[in-house]
């Protein structure tokens, strides 16, 4: 495992963003697909990569580290062509190595291909298309469409096959979904706020959470703070709700590349401040609320409810944006297996008291519903609830790569 992953993050990481286009050389589309990566760059971290077509020669540039310390302007510019594509990678399956690194490109009989992909089919990942002019683009997100100046056109529904070429865009929806269901953890964490997905702004969904999370937990305090990047929409609705004032709790760096020096042993449970800190003279002297998206193991909370209090907080009552994590993912998120789920071991007073809180509430699941304003929307939960969409060919599926690496 990756210490400083584990140590700095301690989250539930994304899960790879993509971004094509299909138009014209003299668009610059090297530079159209920089700037859609850079927008999904909260999606994957670890390694990022272009290719692109240019009459049916496909170059490629990839490699490991973030978009802007990959590519600059000699890469982009040896990438001529008119259809391109690209990828930012986080890992959930393969090892974070430059091999495993996307768009990947294979020659066969007809000749060669570059795919990019974003884990496993049954609509649980979003993917929409838009529009620069004649221009027919793709992006995980809406963001990225904004980034590259391309106007929304529609999502992607699943199993849908959209194929864009020289006579047009055509569509195929002959694919089968037995339960489809976006992932709800799309609109509580992975997505940024300023994306829509199936017509839902992600960042009202998370306002929705914070107040639905004021009803139900409610403390008296005197500020409310949130935990970057996810948990401060959520902390303003918990405000506006509570009538609680909110104040900006938290520095974040949000510049610690692959490089940084690993901290020793006798440092590591310190080191989130490298990353995080809290602001005094938001939180000295005060009763806090501290909102966040999620807990896993509890280790990465537990630093910042001491930070806090070292600040000079008198309470820290921590209130969660989701509800607990019980299940593992299997289609392609890294929660962990249930030993190394908090919430799978202990109560939530006992978490509570792990983490030196005050008091801890998470939103309940039953609200999840009032969260994304969409009674009856079909959404994968299983992660809360142990209801997974299609669970039985999951299980085989890693039941069989758990008996090759047995092998």
């Amino acid at each position: 495992m990756d210490e400083l992953k584990y140590f700095l993050d301690n989250k539930i990481n994304e899960e790879c963003g993509v971004f094509g286009i299909y138009g014209e050389e003299d668009m610059e589309l090297s530079s159209l697909v920089y700037y859609g990566l850079f927008a999904l760059q909260h999606r994957g971290q670890e390694s990022c990569g272009i290719a692109i077509n240019d009459d049916g020669l496909i170059q490629v540039q990839k490699g490991m580290g973030l978009v802007s310390d990959f590519f600059n302007r000699e890469k982009l510019d040896s990438l001529k062509g008119t259809i391109a594509i690209g990828h930012v990678r986080y890992s959930t399956t393969g090892a974070s190595t430059a091999e495993n690194a996307q768009p990947l490109v294979t020659h066969y009989l007809k000749g060669t291909l570059s795919i990019a992909h974003n884990g496993n089919p049954y609509g649980l990942k979003p993917l929409v298309m838009g529009k620069i002019g004649e221009a027919v683009v793709f992006a995980s997100e809406t963001c990225a469409l904004a980034a590259a100046g391309a106007e929304f056109v529609r999502d992607v529904e699943p199993g849908e096959v959209i194929i864009v070429d020289e006579n047009g865009i055509r569509t195929d929806r002959g694919g089968k979904c037995a339960k489809c269901a976006k992932c709800v953890f799309e609109y509580i964490y992975f997505a940024r706020p300023d994306s829509v997905i199936d017509g839902i702004s992600v960042f009202e969904s998370r306002i929705r959470a914070g107040r639905l999370l004021a009803k139900q937990h409610p403390v008296d305090a005197d500020v409310v703070i949130g935990v970057p990047e996810s948990g401060l929409d959520a902390a303003m609705g918990y405000a506006q709700e509570s009538g609680i004032p909110y104040a900006k709790g938290f520095v974040k760096n949000n510049y610690i590349g692959r490089t940084f020096i690993k901290p020793s042993q006798s440092l590591r449970t310190e080191a989130v401040r490298i990353k995080l800190n809290p602001i005094e003279a938001s939180v000295k002297g005060k009763r806090v609320i501290m909102i966040d998206d999620s807990i896993v193991r509890g280790t990465t909370i537990a630093n910042i409810v001491k930070m806090l209090r070292n600040a000079g907080a008198t309470e820290v009552h921590v209130r969660i944006s989701s509800p607990p994590f019980l299940h593992p993912c299997y289609y392609g998120t890294d929660v962990p297996s249930c030993e190394n789920l908090i919430a799978c071991q202990h109560s939530i007073p006992e978490i509570c008291e792990i983490i030196g809180a005050d008091s801890l509430g998470y939103l309940d699941v039953e609200s999840l519903d009032d969260m994304l304003n969409e009674p009856g929307r079909h959404y994968c939960d299983a992660c809360f609830t142990g209801d997974y969409p299609n669970i039985d060919s999951h299980i085989d599926l890693m039941e069989e790569d758990a008996g090759k690496l047995e092998k």
